[in-house]
């Protein structure tokens, strides 16, 4: 080599030092954040500062803290002091008997240890309710005295508690049975559940209780569970294992009945709808009118391809009309309850998909179709309530983007929609009793969280937090997002990956592929960091390209989008997660050769069917609670997406993992919650078998003591185990 040559490269690499040096001095005085940081249930979990507890108190917000209770004036923030935790615990102390102090072991009983669950049902008056474990108190905060004690379900280890502030009533269950103020409303054997959520959580069933809107009368649900094969699941922490039952239909076998009652604490009677025969029926989306008089709900047929809005009295159960039929070739599938215009009882909004993405219809109580509310290819993600003054309804929706939630008002009349917020980011509102105001929380890919007033007429607000980065000051990734083409060579699809903090277009990279895909779930959204995963952080820090895509199948989409994946789970999603790995391989930074795939429930189905139909692709996959056989999975969710055993038995044998068990080539690590009742062990340990028989060797890992997820300090462990999965053979 020539001397001059030498001699000038030695200059160049001179004249880089100090360069260099700076640059690590720079990264020196960054912290790299640790699964601690990352993870919920880390001893130095971060998050972005919040104000929890934010409600309203008619037209005034309501802003809790643990020692102080302030309210909000919506028009110009100003906070005016209600009370304090002293004040409030003063008052209660001088009502406690020896009998409440000992009522509730390992309480401290009636005392108020902070105000972020305390409620303000009553919009016209200065009380607030206050839950304590042993009781509820109504309180009034303008004179700092005691209204009202309503006993609580402490006593007998009550759950479900649901209180009316208009009737004063507190509803709560006990083991299987259903008691309004103490007083039992069911006495039913083991194996028959009253008051509890039913049909395993869907169809949006989130309780068991509805109040009427005057608070008189109770629906509740009584779901009849005997018929169903107690399904075994191990309690290990004794010394001799126990085993504990649980109700699990699994699809194409028996399902539970359910049918509705009416309770009325005056008489303390109970009636029951004659829905007639509830076998391999779903009663749902439970509303009542807005005189009492009527219940309104949403049958569907175990087929689920055929749903009803039926009305029944309240007075003695039996089937007045039906307003609204709905079928599809597919499924059909009510998520909401019918809601009554507040000026007009005679009309209700319903909502539906039967225009391919779920929309507002306007009918009146005949069941005739007055007009379609909303129109388009987004989606109403959720209504918060009405302006009445100005009959206007307000909902979140996907009309900016997909990968976006934002605040509209439309009006009744006219269906013109206005946007209450800046139509950036994912927002979450909270309607006022008016519909004045609602507070606006959001983010953006680059702001953690805001927290607004606004105004829904003038679109004036008012800031109540602007949160600081919770990872400022530690080294953090580079974050894209764009979209590829689905396999069908026509649908846009959406992708997010993260680079490391240091990355070099010129090194190579492994990737994993972290994936979900199923429905109702979304996995990238123009929210906080575009919803990466504090464990994507964590690996994109240690070297690794993280990339993630929403496949059809998932959420946010419209319906054509989600059920293309019917009768066969797991097929099309894989090939559009092939597409993201082909647009991975693309790029000239990732090796090819190194790619894992990881994912939990859905997702965990999804890495095992990964690593099984392309093991020439995917080298290392950990799957977390995986379905495995969709015939181990439950009625409602299985038979929506895969019909039964008995109609579908090509997709079922399709779409068996243990099927392919022969074909695993790479590292397969699963990991599954001995207590998992959402997807039971069995798909797991079917699957061992299956690999034992194929002579492959899948790994595997056990959570003792969780069950669907790995929560709480485990948690990170959880994450140090995939990391070293990876970090072993990736």
């Amino acid at each position: 080599m020539n001397i001059k040559r030498i001699g000038k490269a030695i200059m160049v690499l001179l004249l880089a030092t100090p360069a260099l040096s700076s640059m690590e001095l720079m990264a020196q005085n960054l912290k790299m954040p640790t699964l601690e940081d990352l993870l919920p249930g880390g001893a130095t979990y971060r998050i972005a500062e919040n104000l929890p507890g934010l409600q309203w108190w008619g037209d005034v917000c309501i802003k809790p803290g643990i020692d102080s209770l302030f309210a909000v004036n919506p028009k110009n923030g100003k906070e005016t002091l209600l009370t304090t935790r002293e004040k409030v615990n003063k008052v209660l102390n001088s009502l406690i008997t020896p009998t409440e102090t000992t009522a509730t072991p390992g309480h401290k009983g009636n005392k108020v240890q902070h105000f972020y669950n305390t409620e303000f049902p009553w919009p016209d008056k200065p009380y607030m309710l206050i839950k304590l474990p042993a009781r509820y108190i109504v309180y009034d905060f303008e004179k700092d005295e005691f209204v009202k004690g309503l006993p609580q379900a402490g006593e007998r280890n009550g759950a479900n508690i649901d209180y009316t502030p208009e009737g004063g009533h507190i509803a709560y269950t006990v083991k299987n049975n259903l008691f309004v103020d103490n007083k039992a409303v069911t006495e039913e054997p083991e194996g028959i559940v009253c008051g509890q959520s039913v049909h395993r959580n869907e169809f949006g069933i989130g309780k068991g209780t509805f109040w009427s809107p005057q608070g008189n009368l109770l629906a509740f649900y009584r779901m009849n569970e005997s018929m169903v094969t107690p399904y075994p699941l191990v309690d290990i922490t004794p010394r001799i294992a126990l085993v504990d039952k649980i109700r699990y239909p699994m699809a194409g076998m028996l399902s539970h009945q359910v049918t509705v009652g009416i309770y009325n604490p005056d008489t303390q009677k109970n009636v029951y709808l004659n829905t007639g025969d509830p076998t391999n029926r779903y009663f749902t989306n439970i509303s009542w009118a807005p005189d009492g008089k009527s219940l309104y709900l949403i049958e569907l047929n175990r087929d689920q391809n055929h749903a009803k809005l039926c009305r029944y009295s309240s007075e003695t159960g039996e089937l007045m009309s039906t307003l609204i039929e709905e079928t599809h070739p597919k499924y059909v599938e009510p998520q909401q309850p019918i809601l009554f215009l507040p000026w007009d009882h005679t009309q209700f909004i319903y909502q539906t998909q039967k225009d391919g993405y779920n929309h507002l219809y306007l009918y009146n109580t005949d069941g005739k179709l007055i007009k379609q509310l909303t129109k388009g290819e987004w989606l109403v993600q959720n209504v918060l309530g009405f302006n009445a003054r100005k009959e206007e309804v307000i909902i979140a929706s996907t009309e900016v983007s997909p990968l976006q939630s934002n605040l509209y008002k439309v009006n009744v009349n006219t269906g013109k929609r206005t946007p209450l917020d800046n139509s950036k980011g994912v927002h979450n509102g909270i309607l006022s009793a008016s519909g004045n105001y609602i507070i606006d929380r959001y983010s953006t890919p680059d702001t953690p969280r805001k927290i607004e007033i606004t105004n829904t007429q003038n679109k004036k607000s008012v800031s109540l937090l602007t949160a600081k980065n919770p990872y400022e000051g530690f080294v953090m990734p580079a974050i894209e997002t764009g979209t590829i083409k689905a396999a069908d060579g026509k649908t846009d699809l959406y992708y997010r990956l993260v680079k490391p903090a240091d990355f070099d277009p010129n090194k190579k990279y492994p990737a994993i592929v972290y994936v979900y895909g199923g429905p109702h779930a979304q996995m990238i959204t123009n929210g906080w960091m575009n919803d990466a995963r504090g464990w994507d952080i964590y690996m994109a820090n240690k070297g690794y390209i993280m990339f993630t895509l929403d496949n059809r199948g998932s959420s946010n989409r419209g319906l054509e989008f989600e059920n293309v994946t019917f009768r066969h789970l797991g097929i099309e999603e894989g090939k559009d997660q092939v597409k993201g790995v082909d647009y991975l391989k693309s790029l000239p930074y990732i090796d090819s050769n190194r790619i894992g795939v990881h994912g939990w429930s859905f997702g965990g189905h999804m890495t095992t069917a990964l690593m099984l139909r392309y093991p020439e692709i995917f080298k290392v996959g950990v799957a977390g609670g995986p379905v495995i056989d969709w015939k181990y999975y439950e009625i409602m969710y299985g038979e929506r997406y895969m019909d039964t055993p008995q109609t579908n038995p090509e997709g079922y044998e399709q779409c068996d993992l243990k099927n392919l068990a022969g074909q695993l080539k790479g590292h397969l690590l699963i990991i599954h919650d001995d207590h998992d009742d959402t997807c039971v062990p069995q798909h797991t340990l079917s699957f061992m078998k299956a690999c034992v028989d194929a002579r492959t060797y899948p790994d595997l890992f056990i959570y003792p003591g969780h069950k669907h997820n790995v929560l709480g300090r485990d948690r990170v462990h959880l994450h140090e185990k995939i990391t070293l999965y990876f970090e072993d053979y990736l």
